[in-house]
């Protein structure tokens, strides 16, 4: 695959248009939502409590206590979010099921009427010309596996793979590709060890037991899935691009080593290569005995997989500096220094940097060879329609949208297998712990109204969609 440079056909007396840097033929534009982030209905036709309803009723964890009751209530007007995708010209459309839907008690007797609503989603995207990307776990665990250990025991996984056999039984049959997990690093280790996010433990035990358990899931899904006669088989990880402050500084590549094993390594290694990197085996025994890796389970976390999700939103800086304790979100990591971004930020404070995106990409490409999608990339800012308009311009997300496309591009012109592109998000929801302060969609939304307003960013994004390409 290829990127190239045209001119847009012009007709006699017409001006010339801008050159345009295309993708390759072929190449996948879409955006990407989660199920608590958007749908709301959460106690209806059945559904059961997620970890992140309780989480998010606990005084002190979400931001001014938001919840996704509510959210951006997609549950009831999905119709009229999938007329904004074919609007915006989106040719694919990857959102998450809820387990507690399907399963109000993670294992167990099927709600059929969950399965009706993904059902009714399906036709109705299909009809749009929008293929379905299916992701499985999108973070909203049922609160009744989370009360029998959650990701820390074993049972979790089991019961992941018996609830992906289900939703593929219903919906295989018209949804093309299959995404088990979403950054299970999140799960982990945010809601393990540092717990900024549900189920809110702070146990590095229980985080790394998860890291394992979350594996064992997705290889137990896709290994099912495969059986069933899925034809696409992914798993979406958000690798960090992890890079020494100091290039030149031994004691700092050593700072990086263990920062990108703890979030890259210790994941793609098992997936891809089939064991466990043994820096990262020690490390883990560090806090907790690896009796819970059994024999075999690196051979069935080693499942072919046909794409890997890639989400990216900014690099991480490192360097080694005797005494800092370890991060909370990182446990092992005594000894060195997360840096503050240094540059321009988002809303997030996330540091913008669209060529670490190029070197993760071809870092990936060149360690891995597997193919890839990005299905996540955006930026949180904060603007909304000014009084009396409709209008929304972001001009810092279409630039920093742009400069990551570009950088995308640089990726595919070096050799890198990337195959699509899904923009976060397609409107601004519920962004977990940071509840309604933040806004990474294309689209507003009024939470008060639920008025949805096509923000610049969309209309950019519909045209780089268009002409498959940048000027």
């Amino acid at each position: 695959m290829t990127a190239t440079v045209t001119s847009e056909s012009v007709e006699p007396g017409e001006a010339a248009q801008p050159a345009t840097a295309r993708f390759p033929d072929g190449f996948v534009w879409g955006s990407a939502t989660a199920s608590y982030q958007i749908e709301g209905a959460a106690t209806e036709d059945g559904r059961g409590p997620s970890i992140w309803d309780t989480f998010s009723r606990t005084p002190g964890k979400v931001f001014a206590g938001h919840t996704g009751d509510v959210a951006c209530d997609h549950y009831h007007r999905y119709r009229d979010d999938v007329a904004i995708m074919a609007d915006l010209g989106l040719q694919s459309y990857r959102f998450s099921i809820a387990w507690p839907r399907i399963q109000p008690d993670g294992t167990g007797p099927v709600n059929t009427r969950g399965l009706d609503f993904y059902d009714r989603l399906t036709d109705e995207l299909l009809g749009q010309g929008i293929q379905p990307v299916v992701t499985l776990y999108h973070w909203d665990l049922p609160q009744a596996l989370e009360s029998r250990g959650g990701w820390a025991s074993r049972e979790t996984a089991l019961a992941f793979a018996e609830y992906a056999q289900i939703a593929y039984a219903r919906l295989g049959d018209r949804v093309p590709t299959w995404t088990t997990l979403n950054e299970p690093w999140c799960s982990a280790f945010l809601g393990y060890a540092s717990g900024r996010h549900a189920p809110g433990v702070q146990d590095p035990a229980s985080a790394f037991r998860a890291v394992h358990h979350l594996l064992l899931g997705h290889g137990l899904a896709a290994e099912a899935l495969r059986a069933a006669g899925a034809g696409t088989i992914g798993i979406t990880l958000n690798p960090d691009a992890v890079i020494p402050v100091d290039p030149a500084s031994p004691a700092d590549q050593a700072a990086a080593r263990i920062a990108d094993g703890l979030h890259n390594r210790i994941f793609l290694d098992p997936l891809i290569k089939g064991a466990y990197p043994d820096d990262m085996r020690e490390l883990m025994s560090r806090f907790t005995p690896l009796d819970f890796i059994s024999d075999g389970d690196e051979k069935q976390i080693n499942q072919p997989i046909d794409v890997l999700g890639v989400n990216y939103y900014t690099p991480s800086y490192v360097s080694a500096k005797p005494g800092q304790p370890a991060a909370p979100e990182a446990p092992g990591t005594e000894g060195i220094s997360f840096a503050k971004p240094a540059g321009p930020v988002t809303d997030m404070n996330w540091l913008i940097e669209p060529d670490a995106l190029r070197k993760l990409l071809e870092r990936l490409h060149n360690d891995y060879g597997v193919p890839l999608m990005i299905t996540e990339n955006g930026a949180a800012y904060p603007e909304v329609p000014a009084p009396g308009s409709d209008e929304v311009h972001d001009t810092r997300r279409v630039e920093y949208l742009d400069g990551h496309l570009r950088a995308c591009l640089d990726a595919i012109s070096n050799g890198v297998d990337l195959r699509g592109y899904f923009v976060w998000s397609l409107m601004d929801n519920f962004e977990w712990a940071e509840g309604y302060a933040k806004r990474f969609g294309v689209i507003h939304v009024d939470y008060a109204t639920q008025e949805r307003r096509p923000k610049d960013s969309a209309r950019w994004y519909a045209d780089v969609i268009r002409r498959n390409g940048l000027e």
